[in-house]
């Protein structure tokens, strides 16, 4: 059984007399361990439907399996505990509270958790110590640079040990530079087994990952899955072509 199914999703949204399918009978896996991307222009849909994997929004019709789970139907209290369990996100543009330190925005999730305080602060300093980000963790969000504001991220994604990752335009905020760097974390932890899925319109983005699925209109334009056949050529960020 893979972690996440999706079974003909459809999101639809009507303004007026018009129908718009935001998504249009999308069937897709994500295996345990996965390492993949989602691609596709703005608007074609590829928001949508990370939203509805990240238990953000509910699909119009459709089943969706998450760790065995169905959760189509879930309430959006039901949702909140799904998301804070087994989710965690990596936005673009970082989601750092500013008058909070780093070790405190990387213990927020754990407090929704119910976690004591002494827990909270251990698993946060082992989470900041995964993206080499200890030594930085009573600055501040402004006290820090792009790459270091989305490494606390990351250790905040990380902290409650999901069961999938989402990192949505992850490097979209970022130089170039520093935008591979965070790419090499992610194939780092990926190495470490967990399953990760980014969310972007950049094809050198999506080249990174062994399995792409590219969202066009609404539909699943093409699947590339290079681990099938034992072709995981995906270039490490920053390689030449």
């Amino acid at each position: 059984m893979a972690l996440v199914e999706l079974r003909n999703v459809s999101k639809i949204y009507h303004l007026g007399d018009e129908e718009i399918r935001a998504l249009d009978d999308v069937s897709i896996d994500i295996e345990a361990g996965a390492f993949m991307s989602i691609i596709g222009p703005s608007g074609s849909g590829k928001s949508t439907l990370m939203h509805i994997l990240g238990c953000l929004d509910s699909p119009t019709c459709g089943t969706i399996r998450l760790d065995g789970t169905m959760i189509q139907d879930a309430t959006p209290r039901q949702l909140a505990a799904i998301r804070n369990q087994k989710i965690g996100f990596v936005f673009q543009f970082f989601n750092l509270l500013p008058k909070l330190n780093v070790l405190q925005n990387v213990e927020l999730p754990m407090i929704y958790s119910g976690v004591s305080g002494k827990e909270r602060r251990q698993k946060a300093m082992a989470a900041l110590e995964l993206v080499d980000l200890a030594n930085r963790c009573r600055h501040r969000p402004s006290q820090l640079s792009g790459g270091q504001q989305q490494r606390a991220a990351i250790a905040r994604a990380l902290v409650n040990n999901p069961r999938i990752i989402f990192a949505d335009e992850p490097t979209g905020n970022l130089d170039s530079h520093t935008g591979e760097a965070i790419l090499q974390l992610f194939r780092k932890l990926n190495g470490e087994g967990r399953t990760i899925v980014l969310v972007t319109h950049d094809p050198e983005i999506a080249a990174v990952t062994p399995r792409r699925i590219e969202i066009r209109d609404g539909k699943v334009a093409e699947k590339v899955d290079l681990t099938l056949a034992g072709l995981d050529r995906s270039p490490q960020p920053g390689s030449a072509p």
